[in-house]
């Protein structure tokens, strides 16, 4: 059988499990959750007849997925790999196995892709699209907006006003933004003068380098009104702070970010930044509180997940604003976005991280931009970032520049 053959019939599969699936869910519902995912994070129903390709030889099944996966680069395409872990178990894992986290590869394929550290060499590039009837900031993979909207959402925020504070809650899909959700992956918080903003994740890091809120503010809901499927806490991962503007003098915005979830010897040689392998799961479906083996008890005398403690990173990376230059003849602030920024704006920023001659890093890696952000036009704004932060890190950190600072101008 052809390669082409091979992939002709992966996604007529695709079509197949689509409309089993499709059946018991309302249309609108699942056309939104499925545009919204890079990924689906759990596997089929076993219940879906699996067919011949369940029993194909480990070997020639890890040659076909290696192949698919070596030529499918980019999205849409790159969906062929997610069918080929929808099959069945024994496809998902040699899946998981054979796909590269977007260091090594640079490229995203699974949800937790999101979690997971860019790549070292060269950013991945993505944008954000504001809407501002919503108070809503959508993240999506490319370089600019494209004509027919069927670029990828990778994430989505929904900004929420409250009387001390601005929250950002973060979800993997644009439809459902409730802490309870397991689409819910963190929150940006802001103090009241919009100077420091707390970035918090549902999920602790892989090496449980940051401490775990333990008080009011920092649990999701109450543990007796949570699925123990769903963690309880949100730890917090980053603190971002905006240098007040006493003097009101003209100038760009000054930040800093303390990343406590980073070691600074990530960017040292043969440093590594934490990488999370899976979303967390505590018990299996059949221990969900739907399940019958949970049916008529109460959800108070079911362990809710725990908090995992412990100190932050001795020495945590810490990320700082790029200076820009005055330009004469614009007379402007100005610096090199390499073409993918266009519009002047007091949100347009690059952050590079701040070293002590201690730390001994290059003076090549200090120059590095990690994280940049600018604005291309009307509510649309590119985001590029690579190794050590994330996805969901650097979406975090610029949606702070959307938050009104008046002290900080």
């Amino acid at each position: 059988m052809s390669f082409k053959s091979i992939v002709r019939e992966l996604r007529e599969m695709r079509d197949g499990i689509g409309n089993i699936s499709r059946r018991g869910i309302e249309g609108r519902h699942w056309r939104n959750r499925t545009r919204s995912h890079i990924a689906p994070d759990v596997a089929p129903s076993e219940l879906i007849n699996q067919g011949q390709w369940a029993n194909l030889p480990p070997e020639l099944l890890l040659d076909i997925i290696r192949r698919v996966e070596e030529s499918e680069t980019s999205w849409p395409a790159r969906t062929v790999v997610v069918y080929c872990a929808s099959v069945c178990k024994s496809w998902r894992d040699i899946t998981k196995e054979i796909v590269k986290t977007p260091e090594e590869c640079g490229r995203l394929t699974f949800p937790i892709s999101l979690k997971q550290p860019g790549p070292r060499d060269s950013p991945i590039q993505c944008y954000i699209r504001r809407d501002r009837a919503t108070s809503t900031h959508r993240l999506y993979f490319g370089l600019t907006p494209s004509e027919d909207e069927s670029d990828k959402l990778l994430l989505a925020a929904k900004k929420i006003r409250r009387a001390t504070s601005t929250e950002f809650a973060i979800s993997l899909v644009a439809d459902d933004f409730s802490r309870a959700s397991s689409t819910y992956i963190g929150k940006l918080r802001s103090n009241f003068l919009g100077t420091k903003f707390t970035i918090y994740d549902s999920q602790s890091p892989s090496d449980a380098s940051v401490q775990a809120n333990h008080n009011r503010s920092s649990q999701r809901f109450h543990k007796k009104q949570v699925s123990p499927r769903i963690p309880a806490c949100s730890y917090s991962i980053a603190t971002i702070s905006y240098e007040l503007n006493v003097l009101r003098t003209r100038g760009p915005r000054r930040m800093n970010c303390v990343m406590h979830s980073i070691p600074i010897s990530s960017i040292q040689e043969g440093g590594s930044a934490p990488t999370p392998k899976s979303f967390p799961h505590s018990f299996d479906d059949k221990h969900s509180l739907s399940s019958p083996s949970f049916k008529g008890k109460d959800p108070s005398n079911v362990r809710s997940t725990s908090c995992l403690s412990g100190p932050i990173c001795v020495d945590p990376l810490m990320l700082k604003n790029k200076a820009p230059r005055w330009h004469e003849q614009l007379q402007c602030w100005c610096l090199n976005f390499k073409g993918r920024v266009t519009v002047a704006s007091v949100k347009n920023f690059q952050l590079v991280a701040s070293v002590d001659p201690s730390h001994n890093v290059s003076a090549a890696e200090q120059d590095k931009v990690i994280l940049q952000f600018g604005k291309i036009g009307k509510d649309i704004f590119t985001m590029d970032y690579r190794y050590p932060l994330s996805a969901y890190q650097a979406f975090a950190i610029c949606l702070s520049s959307f938050d009104t600072k008046p002290a900080c101008e």
